[in-house]
């Protein structure tokens, strides 16, 4: 009987060993991204861009099997750091993606920056996440909203020869950061911004304010919305007739991911981003092939951004010999590598933000055509990054 009980507790230990080895072998992702509200597609798109690179090396990166934990963040900054205390404290997650709206990406920052944890933001573009509150181990794949925003004020200014401009969008720190950037861009080129419209978030009632902007009469508007929020402002601009008279200019996010249901209204619109709907490139058209194959939609901006953050967490985990905890080879890694993204291959700039071409684009039918490169190889400022 002594004997019995001795070899059942050597099985045991065993078993518990094993399991732990196990779960010791995971790298535990945490994604914090809407599922639900204005920017839910968004949300899911990141998501499936994430798992389609992971699935295409066989569940592993750097030799470590991936495991997901999932927070609806609601798009609310009032709920963000409960939600990021979530994944850190109760999933102890070893890397967090997200997110979309930028006043929930800051919480995120503060939250990866005060306990080490491995962010990488697949969407928001924040100018201080990779500007005042950049770290070491904290990342972006997406963009700056100075960077996507900026070129299509160069472009309507020296381009387009618009003179006068009106902005409008959310007002909130995407929004607000966008639209003065584009303010930077048109007014360097010589052009000027007579006024900045604002709603708050998430409101959808535009009325008053295309009525403003009919009296005004610029010769452009900048919008910046994204999600369920582009599709209601581009169809009420389209409705109030301002297109005909007062072209509509947009960072990409006007009309990415939204022109299945903007239709008409959308046709036209110019706006500069990282992406475009067929570039053209192999690499391209491989990735568009296998995510429509995947997930029976074609991708958007959104799921290019997920997909390469994922590519960045590999370049990281491969360098580290899978152990995130060696970080200064797991961040120097990334900070070397060029990744072979579908949008073009990109860098990261000391302060951790892609630096890549910003595409001219035009709405054509169902896409957002590539007109040209508006201005190659952007990098964004970083304004206030000490690291």
């Amino acid at each position: 009987m002594n004997t019995d009980r001795k070899h059942w507790a050597v099985l045991a230990l065993t078993a518990s060993l094993s399991c732990g080895a196990y779960a010791q072998d995971r790298i535990k992702v945490g994604f914090m991204l809407p599922y639900s509200g204005t920017y839910a597609a968004l949300g899911s798109a990141i998501e499936n861009g994430f798992r389609m690179f992971v699935n295409e090396q066989g569940g592993r990166l750097g030799g470590r099997e991936i495991e997901f934990f999932k927070v609806d963040d609601e798009s609310d900054p009032a709920k963000a750091t409960d939600n990021v205390n979530r994944l850190i404290k109760r999933d102890k997650v070893d890397v967090l993606v997200g997110t979309v709206h930028s006043g929930v990406a800051m919480a995120m920052a503060r939250a990866a920056k005060e306990s080490g944890t491995v962010l990488i933001v697949p969407n928001a573009g924040a100018d201080a996440v990779t500007g005042a509150m950049c770290a070491p181990n904290i990342f972006r794949s997406s963009f700056s909203n100075w960077q996507s925003s900026y070129p299509m004020g160069v472009v309507a200014a020296r381009q387009e020869g618009k003179k006068t401009a009106m902005t409008i969008t959310w007002k909130y720190a995407a929004g607000e950061e966008m639209t003065n950037a584009f303010k930077e861009g048109f007014e360097k080129e010589g052009g000027k911004v007579s006024k900045q419209l604002t709603v708050p978030f998430p409101n959808v009632e535009f009325q008053a304010l295309l009525t403003e902007i009919a009296a005004a009469r610029p010769d452009a508007v900048f919008a910046f919305f994204a999600g369920a929020g582009a599709v209601k402002f581009v169809k009420d601009y389209h409705a109030a007739g301002l297109h005909k008279t007062i072209p509509l200019y947009g960072s990409g996010f006007l009309t990415d991911g939204t022109l299945e249901a903007q239709g008409e209204a959308a046709q036209g619109v110019l706006t500069t981003l990282h992406y475009a709907d067929e570039l053209g490139t192999e690499r391209d058209r491989r990735f568009r092939s296998a995510y429509a194959q995947a997930y029976k939609l074609m991708p958007d901006v959104y799921a290019v951004q997920g997909y390469d953050a994922a590519q960045m967490l590999g370049v990281g985990l491969k360098a580290a010999g899978g152990d995130i905890a060696k970080k200064a080879e797991f961040r120097q890694a990334i900070e070397k590598a060029t990744i072979p993204s579908p949008r073009g291959d990109f860098t990261i700039s000391k302060s951790h933000n892609p630096v890549q071409d910003m595409y001219l684009r035009k709405v054509v039918g169902k896409e957002n055509q590539r007109m040209g490169v508006a201005i190659k190889a952007l990098g964004d400022t970083g304004r206030g990054c000490r690291m």
